[in-house]
C-alpha cells in the first residue's frame, strides 16, 4: 500500500497545496468513482444476461428477487453520473488553474482521452437495460455518427452491426462496457496521476512555492480519506433515495416522442436542430476537439501565473464572455425556432450553405463584434485570450445540453416546463 501510494504521490508535498481550493479533490473523487463503478459492474454482470430476449428481464429480476439488487444497479447508474460531471469539472479546473502548460503538455493531452473515454463507458452503458429510453437514446446516439462525412454511414454500421440496433450491438456494447473500457480507464488513470506526480504535483502559484514541505503521509492522504467518505456516503444516500431509470421493455417498432439523445449528447443533438448535419455533427465538435487538443502548444509567450483565471483581467474578461455566450445561445435558439429558420427561409440554396455557412458566419460575425467592442480593450495576453475562446465554446454548449435536455418536448419542439 506504501508502495501504491508512492506511486501516485511524492514522499513529501507543499503545504500550500493541500488547501481544498486548489483542486477541490476533484481527480481523487474522479478515481474512487470509477473503483465504485468497477465494484458495482461486477456484482451486476452475476445477473445480466447481455441478449435482447433477456436483458430486459435480468434487470427486473435484479431489481425484485436479489437483495440490495435495485440499490446495486442504482449505485453503478449514479456514479456513472457523477463521474462523468465530476471529470468534467475536474478538466475546467485544470484549464481555469493553466496546469496544463509547460511539463504537463502530455498529461492534458491524457486527460482529454480519459474524459472521452468516461464519456463513452456511459454510452455503452446506456444500452445495457435495453428498455425503451436506452433503445432509442442509443438509436439516436449513433444516428449522430451517420452524418460523418463519407464513412458516417459505414461506421455507425459498424458499430451497432447493422442498420438498427440487434443483439451484436448489445453484445459488443456490454463488452466494450464491462471489459474493454475499464481496463484502458484503470490503466490510463495510474498513468495519469504518475505523470502529475512527475510534473510536481498541484500546481501552485509562484507566492506560495516557498510553503513548508510535510509527509504526504496522513497530510495529503488523511484528507484524500475525508473527501472520498464524503463522496461515498453522497453517492449511496443519492443511490438509496433515487432509483435509475427503467422504462418498458424495448420495442423498435414503437418509437419514443420526444427521441432523445443520452444527456451527454443532448447538446450536439441540439446543435442539430440549428445547424446542417455536417456542421453539427462534424465541422464544429471535430473544431472544438482540435482546439482543446491544441490549447498547451499554442505559444503565449507570457509567464504562467498559476492563479484561477490568470489575472483579475482574465477574470473579468471570462465573466463577461460567459454572460455573452449564454445571451447568444439562447437568443440563437429562439431565432431559429420563432424567427426565421434559414433552411426554410432560403428553400433554392443548398441547405449546406443556407443551414450550415451562413448561420455559422453570422456567428463569427458576433463574435468578432464582440471581441473588438469589449475583449480588445482589455488588453488580454495569449493565454487569456485563449481562456476567453475556451469559456464561450463552454457555456454555450452547457446552454445547448440544457435546452436538449429541458426544453426539447413532443417532436423536438421548443417547450416551457412553467406553461400549462
Amino acid at each position: 500500500m506504501h508502495n501504491v501510494l508512492l506511486h501516485i504521490h511524492p514522499a513529501k508535498v507543499s503545504e500550500a497545496s493541500l488547501r481544498f481550493n486548489r483542486t477541490f479533490g476533484l481527480g481523487g473523487m474522479a478515481a474512487l468513482l470509477i473503483v465504485i463503478q468497477i465494484v458495482t459492474g461486477i456484482l451486476l454482470r452475476f445477473y445480466y444476461v447481455p441478449s435482447p430476449a433477456d436483458a430486459y428481464n435480468s434487470i427486473i429480476f435484479l431489481k425484485s428477487q436479489v437483495i440490495f439488487g435495485q440499490f446495486i444497479r442504482n449505485t453503478h447508474h449514479w456514479s456513472g453520473v457523477f463521474l462523468l460531471l465530476i471529470a468534467f469539472l475536474h478538466f475546467l479546473r485544470v484549464f481555469l488553474t493553466g496546469a496544463y502548460r509547460d511539463a504537463r503538455k502530455i498529461n492534458w493531452l491524457f486527460g482529454l482521452v480519459l474524459l472521452l473515454l468516461i464519456v463513452f463507458s456511459n454510452f455503452t452503458g446506456y444500452l445495457l437495460p435495453w428498455d425503451q429510453l436506452a433503445y432509442w437514446a442509443i438509436t439516436v446516439g449513433t444516428t449522430i455518427i451517420s452524418y460523418l462525412p463519407l464513412a458516417g454511414n459505414g461506421l455507425r454500421t459498424m458499430i451497432i452491426g447493422g442498420k438498427e440496433l440487434n443483439a451484436g450491438t448489445l453484445q459488443t456494447f456490454f463488452n466494450f462496457h464491462t471489459a474493454v473500457l475499464p481496463f484502458l480507464l484503470l490503466v490510463l488513470v495510474l498513468y495519469h496521476f504518475w505523470r502529475v506526480r512527475k510534473a510536481g504535483g498541484v500546481l501552485i502559484p509562484e507566492t506560495d512555492e516557498k510553503a513548508e514541505m510535510v509527509p504526504v503521509m496522513p497530510n495529503l492522504v488523511f484528507r484524500e480519506f475525508i473527501v472520498a467518505l464524503v463522496l461515498l456516503a453522497v453517492v449511496l444516500i443519492f443511490s438509496a433515495l433515487v432509483n435509475a431509470p427503467l422504462h418498458e421493455k424495448a420495442n423498435p417498432a414503437y418509437s419514443m416522442n420526444p427521441t432523445k439523445a443520452p444527456w451527454y449528447f443532448a447538446g450536439v443533438q441540439e446543435l442539430l436542430m440549428h445547424f446542417h448535419p455536417f456542421f453539427a455533427a462534424f465541422i464544429i465538435p471535430a473544431g472544438v476537439m482540435v482546439f482543446l487538443a491544441w490549447i498547451p502548444f499554442i505559444r503565449s509567450g507570457d509567464k504562467p501565473t498559476r492563479h484561477w483565471f490568470f489575472s483579475e483581467k482574465g477574470k473579468q474578461s471570462s465573466k463577461a464572455t460567459a454572460l455573452f455566450a449564454v445571451v447568444i445561445t439562447v437568443a440563437g435558439i429562439l431565432f431559429n425556432q420563432y424567427v426565421l429558420n434559414f433552411e426554410i427561409a432560403m428553400p433554392k440554396i443548398p441547405a449546406l450553405v443556407s443551414n450550415g455557412i451562413i448561420p455559422l458566419v453570422i456567428l463569427l460575425f458576433l463574435m468578432a463584434i464582440y471581441y473588438w467592442i469589449y475583449i480588445k480593450r482589455l488588453r488580454l495576453s495569449r493565454s487569456e485570450l485563449v481562456q476567453v475562446l475556451f469559456v464561450f465554446l463552454i457555456v454555450a454548449f452547457i446552454v445547448l445540453t440544457i435546452a436538449g435536455i429541458f426544453f426539447r418536448g413532443k417532436d423536438m419542439e421548443l417547450t416551457f416546463p412553467w406553461r400549462v
